[in-house]
């Protein structure tokens, strides 16, 4: 009931042992698996041997944060695990935790200034994973780096949309410090496309980063949708996140008291579940439109391939309802605008369309509905009005180099891809970085993991 993270460190016997399992592998796929390519049997082997001053290089040869991946990185390594053939996978994301904890605890995280200034600027707009992934690439390259944020605070989703008790803001703070360290610059609370224009930002500076991120939410239009009490769950969880670093928020969406609905079952949804129970909501139920996945790979996902599973994550353990198949036909209402309830029927597939069935409607209470339906794409309203950038379907069209049709500008993470995972999100911001230093330079050094064209490993 504390907003902590609710996992303890490892027991340094059960890390050193999963890492020694890794030994046991002939050729490892994990490396695809891993969008970022990470070194996954070299730490594991330097962590085995107790080396973790070692591991910790190897680790951030390819990963510029390892303690946000760690702790929420959904882990597509693990999937393609040589071992998970026919046993469980190694514990990759807790090896890396482990390595990445063990550095901070014995100062071994340190800033890594240039060693020389090349005389060029480049303004990064987004503090998410991909941003601060592509400044921190690029301050080290010798550029000066500018890191442009709308919010109060730096970080982006890391600050604002994931609750505490998965990661504490602490470990953010820790790496801000270290890239200041370095020589980023960060200037919060100011809008680009508003408070500075597209083309005034692309003027003062020698290339522009887009990593704005993928924040539109998906709307759910059906009868009620206007009642008080349903609300996009961002906007619940950045409430609850601002009280945590210390705000006071007039009127906070809270659950205390209240029976919780929650709409999606992805792990915005479960973040909400965690938060609502530690707000004391009196009932918490989560509502998915399709089937629950199936417990095992299927024969249509087999191994390398990541698959789609039922996951229980500690929010699930906690406490609440999940319910599958399971269609939001209409929010009902109070005499005074509030709603009281969703009628819900049983979903059916028919051609291919999910459509509820008839006769299969019920009643669930709820003061408070949570829409967690996903993303659908960049706010690239500014973009495209202020430097003419083509948006289509909620991303911003890029080259295979990150180019955008305005020279000198690029597009980062989810901007460019759409909503994905944040191990995505920093690959594409070291790449971009990558892209970005040899627009500027002819030539770079800097490490380019993927292209925007690559996808998870597939076969």
């Amino acid at each position: 009931m504390d907003w902590k993270e609710v996992y303890e460190q490892g027991d340094t016997a059960t890390v050193r042992a999963q890492a020694g399992r890794c030994m046991d592998c002939g050729i490892p796929f994990c490396h695809q698996g891993c969008p970022l390519g990470n070194l996954i049997p070299e730490w594991n082997d330097l962590t085995w041997r107790g080396e973790g001053r070692q591991a910790i290089e190897r680790l951030h040869a390819t990963n510029n944060f390892p303690e946000f991946t760690g702790r929420l990185c959904p882990a597509p390594c693990e999937s393609s695990c040589v071992l998970a053939i026919n046993q469980p996978a190694v514990t990759i994301k807790q090896v890396e935790l482990s390595i990445i904890d063990q550095a901070w605890a014995n100062d071994w995280v340190d800033p890594h200034p240039p060693e020389r200034l090349t005389g060029k600027t480049v303004a990064v707009v987004g503090s998410g994973p991909a941003g601060l992934a592509a400044a921190q690439q690029l301050t080290r390259a010798g550029h000066t780096v500018a890191v442009f944020e709308r919010d109060d605070r730096i970080g982006g989703l890391l600050r604002y949309g994931i609750p505490d008790f998965k990661m504490e803001k602490k470990h953010l703070e820790s790496r801000l410090r270290q890239m200041q360290a370095e020589g980023t610059r960060f200037r919060a609370g100011v809008n680009i496309g508003v408070d500075i224009s597209w083309p005034d930002l692309r003027s003062r500076y020698d290339a522009v980063i887009v990593a704005t991120g993928a924040l539109e939410p998906r709307d759910l239009p059906i009868p009620g949708r206007d009642l008080s009490g349903v609300h996009y769950a961002m906007e619940y969880l950045v409430q609850q996140n601002r009280v945590g670093a210390g705000d006071s928020i007039v009127d906070q969406l809270t659950a205390d008291g209240k029976h919780v609905v929650v709409l999606g079952g992805g792990d915005t949804g479960a973040d909400c579940i965690g938060t609502a129970h530690r707000q004391k909501a009196l009932s918490v139920t989560n509502l998915a439109i399709g089937k629950q996945p199936p417990s095992e790979r299927t024969d249509a996902q087999p191994w390398p391939m990541s698959p789609n599973l039922f996951e229980v994550s500690s929010a699930h353990e906690e406490g609440g309802e999940r319910m599958y198949l399971a269609s939001t036909v209409e929010f009902l209402g109070n005499d005074v605008g509030e709603v009281r309830a969703i009628r819900v029927a049983e979903t059916e597939y028919i051609d291919g369309r999910r459509v509820p069935k008839a006769g299969t409607e019920r009643e669930i209470p709820a003061d408070l509905v949570l829409l967690a339906l996903g993303f659908t794409g960049t706010e690239g309203d500014t973009l495209r009005d202020q430097l003419a950038l083509p948006v289509e379907r909620g991303t911003v069209e890029r080259a295979d180099d990150y180019q955008t049709s305005e020279a000198g500008v690029f597009v980062a993470g989810d901007a460019g891809r759409g909503q994905s995972l944040i191990v995505w999100a920093i690959a594409e911001g070291r790449a971009a970085a990558a892209a970005v230093d040899r627009y500027l330079e002819g030539d770079t050094e800097l490490p380019a993991p993927i292209r925007p064209t690559d996808h998870a490993i597939a076969f």
